[in-house]
């Protein structure tokens, strides 16, 4: 169960409207939350009738033993007690298979949607909060024809080789070359140094996780759409999408009994990601913008549920900061209801401009889930307190700092010049001190006909 059960349970103080409203703002199924509320009253009722059944019991062995110590005749009793544990036995069945499948079923309604997300069924409708360009509030964002997409300006840097990388790999493998490999590290060394300063614990987790742990931080249809499956001597695993996926983990059936002194904590995380990024996406497929393993620095923290919409805020302005220093143009976008998966109650991108394409495009995607994974993972927070009948989760919350490959295509579109690349300021101390790049090849002649 990835929601609480007793917010559907009117008697236990939970409110299920609320949860339908939510359900409806998300265009998901409101008849669900009901369905739920019956499998909870059948299981509450035949959990009730296995505890009068262990009652009955109880009371029949202690007949038994008064007539035992009486040197009478129990066998009726016996044979009561002996009909009766079977039954037990196979009621405790339904039971738990009960309890499973109300649960299963409660794992598929989403995350309580939060107050600011604008409540529409189409992306069209997402919010532009605000927007930020480095020649100030009057700067503005053109298309340009005058210069190079971010996959030409790699190639005549030398940077990548797509050609190769799909003839060994496939469909959108790529081979990162010369200064390709030094201006993604540099990226990464710069993302992870960046969050560093701001106290955040650098972390580097696995880059693949068991099936049972996979599945209770992903969705169901991520597995089928989204991760690659890794079969071994071991048990089936899967690769990490996003370093999110493992660094939720961590901490699982872990109790923060003292969040005051041990919350929150802020993880960067560094891994290589593996998505099969299925179905074609336009120009969105040139180059290596959108492509099945990449490297990625994330935000994931962990909070007080009280706190968390202030990480929130927290995490957008840091990842604002990070482009900015980079000077690279920007809107933040707050995404629709009908956008969100099933763990975020709230959701902002971060889309830079691409100058070639006219557009903008998401570097960043940062969530509130609340409690909505911490539940599943079994991450408490605090002690109870006098009254309180419920477990207290903690909060969790995610959000891209770089997808460095992605961020490395909207840098060359911005950031070239007609003679090479000039590295942004930021990156030079981990490009040898090095401040341009000068092309070093003409575009393949495929290209080049292409232009004509």
């Amino acid at each position: 169960m990835t929601i609480d059960v007793l917010d559907l349970i009117a008697e236990k103080g939970g409110n299920p409207e609320l949860v339908r409203e939510s359900q409806r703002k998300r265009g998901e199924s409101v008849e669900l939350v009901d369905e739920v509320i019956g499998m909870y009253a059948a299981w509450v009722k035949s959990e009730y009738e296995l505890n009068q059944n262990n009652k009955r019991v109880n009371a029949l062995q202690k007949e038994i033993t008064a007539k035992k110590k009486a040197k009478e005749d129990a066998g009726d009793l016996l044979q009561q007690k002996s009909e009766l544990d079977k039954e037990i036995v196979e009621h405790k069945k339904k039971v738990a298979e009960a309890e499973a499948a109300m649960r299963a079923k409660g794992a598929t309604i989403g995350n309580v949607v939060g107050p600011r997300v604008p409540v529409s069924q189409t992306e069209d409708d997402n919010a532009v909060l605000r927007t930020w360009h480095p020649d100030g509030p009057n700067g503005e964002v053109n298309q340009r024809t005058d210069i190079l997409p971010h996959h030409e300006v790699m190639l005549r840097l030398d940077m990548i080789d797509l050609e190769r990388g799909a003839k060994v790999a496939g469909h959108r493998g790529f081979y990162l070359t010369n200064d390709g490999v030094d201006l993604n590290q540099a990226l990464i060394n710069y993302g992870l140094d960046f969050l560093r300063k701001k106290e955040y614990k650098k972390i580097q987790p696995p880059f693949f996780m068991r099936k049972d742990m996979m599945a209770k931080t992903a969705q169901l249809d991520q597995f089928d759409e989204e991760l690659y499956k890794v079969t071994g001597d071991e048990d089936d695993k899967y690769l990490i999408a996003t370093s999110e996926q493992p660094i939720s983990a961590l901490h699982s059936d872990e109790w923060f009994e003292a969040p005051e002194k041990q919350l929150p904590i802020r993880y960067a995380g560094y891994s290589t990601c593996f998505r099969k990024e299925a179905g074609s996406h336009g120009k969105d497929t040139w180059g290596i913008f959108r492509i099945h393993q990449f490297e990625k620095v994330e935000q994931f923290c962990i909070t007080e549920p009280e706190k968390s919409w202030d990480m929130f805020d927290s995490m957008v302005a840091t990842s604002e900061e990070f482009y900015q220093s980079l000077g690279l143009p920007y809107r933040v976008v707050a995404i629709v209801s009908g956008a969100l998966n099933l763990a975020a109650a709230q959701k902002y991108d971060l889309e830079a401009w691409f100058p070639f394409q006219g557009a903008y495009k998401e570097l960043v995607s940062t969530s509130n889930c609340t409690d909505y994974q911490a539940r599943r993972l079994e991450v408490r927070c605090g002690m109870k307190k006098p009254g309180e009948a419920r477990k207290v989760y903690v909060h969790m919350l995610n959000g891209t700092l770089t997808a460095t490959e992605r961020s490395l295509c909207c840098i060359v579109e911005n950031w070239q010049t007609p003679e090479g690349l000039t590295i942004p300021p930021p990156l030079r101390p981990y490009m040898q001190g090095r401040e341009f790049l000068p092309w070093v090849k003409e575009l393949p002649k495929t290209l080049q006909k292409k232009k004509q």
